[in-house]
Order: C-alpha cells, then sequence, then structure tokens
C-alpha cells in the first residue's frame, strides 16, 4: 500500500496573563513547511490564568487544522510540556485525577487537558520546548499576540 506522508506543521503557542487569575492572552503561528504557509490567532479572556491561557494557545492551534498532520509543537511553557510528555497518561489512567498528598485530586484545568488530549490523538504530536523570551522569533512573535491580546481585557 502506498500511503502518503502526513503534511508537515510547526505550531508556536504563548499565552500571557496580568496577574495570575488575571486578564490572559494566547496566540499561535502555526506554519506549513512544505507551502511555507502561515496562519496567527489570537485570543483571550478577562479573567484567567497562565496555565489555561498556555493551554488554550495549542488546543486553539491545533483545532485550526483540517486533516490529520504531523505536529511539532513549540513552546516556552514546562506545564504544557510536562502535562502532554509525563502527566497526562497517569491521569487518563486515574480517571483524570492526579496524586497530591497521597490522595487523588481532580485534575487543574481538566477540560482543557481533555481537549488538547483529545486533538492531539488526530495527530502525530511531538512537543519541543524553547526557551521564552529568549530571542526565539516565533516564540516572540507568539508573545507579542498574546500580549495584545490580553491588553484588551485589561
Amino acid at each position: 500500500m502506498n500511503t502518503k506522508p502526513l503534511p508537515i506543521v510547526h505550531l508556536f503557542t504563548d499565552g500571557a496573563c496580568s496577574g495570575n487569575p488575571g486578564p490572559g492572552g494566547w496566540g499561535f503561528v502555526l506554519r506549513h513547511l512544505a507551502t511555507g504557509k502561515e496562519m496567527e490567532q489570537s485570543g483571550g479572556q478577562a479573567n484567567t490564568t497562565n496555565n489555561q491561557m498556555e493551554l488554550m494557545a495549542v488546543v486553539r492551534g491545533l483545532a485550526a487544522l483540517k486533516k490529520k498532520c504531523d505536529v511539532e509543537l513549540f513552546t516556552d511553557s514546562v506545564y504544557v510540556g510536562k502535562g502532554l510528555t509525563e502527566w497526562m497518561q497517569k491521569w487518563k489512567a486515574n480517571g483524570w485525577k492526579r496524586r497530591e498528598g497521597g490522595k487523588l485530586k481532580p485534575v487543574k484545568n481538566e477540560e482543557l487537558w481533555r481537549r488538547l488530549d483529545e486533538l492531539a490523538s488526530q495527530h502525530q504530536l511531538k512537543y519541543t520546548r524553547v526557551a521564552g523570551h529568549s530571542g526565539h522569533p516565533e516564540n516572540e512573535r507568539c508573545d507579542e499576540l498574546a500580549v495584545e491580546a490580553c491588553q484588551r481585557y485589561r
């Protein structure tokens, strides 16, 4: 069987919050590698957290894809990265609960994590951590988008 390779896309994301909780914003840049075509989006909320905005950026970026892709996610969020690579499988096995002090407690931001899990399962997803505010052009652009969106709610 001759299977066509999946389109390769890079997804760059960032979230921002003024206060935690407080007004927040998210932004992403999605780049199709073969064509160089790019899409940018951003948005925000009046009362949210930085972690929620980091998650929302990834959720919205993956949701923008119309078909299955080979996606490399670039984010400065250790929270998103560890959630995807270390924590989520355990949470799912525990009914979306996390261990804290020897007890199972609800996962924070469970709705966003569930949506991220659903979207990630539709693609081949690889996580790559970038250092925030280090001059990485796409990360800086996502930060600009997120901060601009956040400022609309201040």
